[in-house]
């Protein structure tokens, strides 16, 4: 994938997708991908598996901001390659019963078809 303007809209969509997660609108999170796109996660991450279509995204989304009191992954870098978009995250969370916060940076990886 080249640095086309479909490329930059599906990063404007990414970008929207991960503000709303961040203000706890998993159904807007979610709208963006693929019908019947296939989730997944590291077996070692909680919920880790792999979830299929939005829904299963969603399943998993909403699951992953239920285990902490708060949760804040920011994009920090979007680097188109190929068929897919590399997002360097800088997340942070807050367990339920403390008030100090985890960081974490971590890479996400979106593969897209026709568009």
């Amino acid at each position: 994938m080249d640095e086309s303007p479909q490329t930059e809209q599906m990063i404007v969509d990414l970008r929207a997708a991960y503000a709303a997660f961040n203000r706890g609108d998993i159904d807007a999170a979610v709208k963006p991908l693929d019908a019947e796109i296939e989730w997944s996660e590291p077996a070692e991450f909680p919920g880790g598996g792999t979830y299929h279509g939005r829904d299963g995204a969603r399943r998993y989304l909403a699951q992953s901001r239920a285990a902490w009191a708060e949760v804040i992954s920011e994009p920090e870098r979007f680097i188109p390659a190929g068929s897919r978009i590399v997002v360097f995250v800088h997340a942070r969370v807050r367990p339920h019963s403390s008030n100090d916060w985890q960081e974490v940076r971590l890479a996400d990886v979106y593969t897209f078809r026709n568009g």
